[in-house]
């Protein structure tokens, strides 16, 4: 079964290529980090803050195209860690159908805070498992 997280902190270096975003539990006490990139960690910070931009960036985009196209976002479910690599899957309703999109973890996170309430965000138990593994051992 899915745990229930929430973005609980956004890092954003200018002098590191990597970006961190953390995961907390909502209700129980594990959180972890995941690395992104520069422009998935400043699309999530510009939509946590309420910062409007002129145009539609990347994200904007795919959440309109995909409401367009009669789909409606559900959910976020991070999925997988293989070979310290996450993996994850946006959600979407349509015509009575659940689609899951692979997707990085990162852009599923900037989907989520794109759109309007967020969308809910998952981990899978085995995936907080494995890093709650990593950070004891680490």
């Amino acid at each position: 079964m899915p745990v229930a997280m929430e973005l609980s902190r956004i890092i954003i270096s200018e002098i590191n290529d990597q970006q961190v975003v953390y995961l907390k539990e909502v209700d129980g006490p594990r959180s972890f980090p995941i690395l992104i990139g520069w422009f998935e960690a400043t699309s999530i910070d510009r939509h946590v803050k309420h910062l409007e931009t002129t145009r539609p960036l990347t994200h904007d985009l795919l959440v309109a195209a995909i409401e367009e196209l009669g789909g409606q976002l559900q959910d976020v479910v991070i999925t997988e860690l293989r070979d310290h690599v996450y993996y994850a899957r946006l959600r979407v309703r349509q015509d009575g159908e659940l689609l899951e999109i692979d997707a990085r973890p990162s852009d599923a996170i900037a989907v989520a805070v794109t759109c309007e309430p967020p969308l809910p965000i998952f981990v899978s138990e085995d995936v907080l498992n494995d890093v709650m593994r990593e950070q004891q051992e680490g």
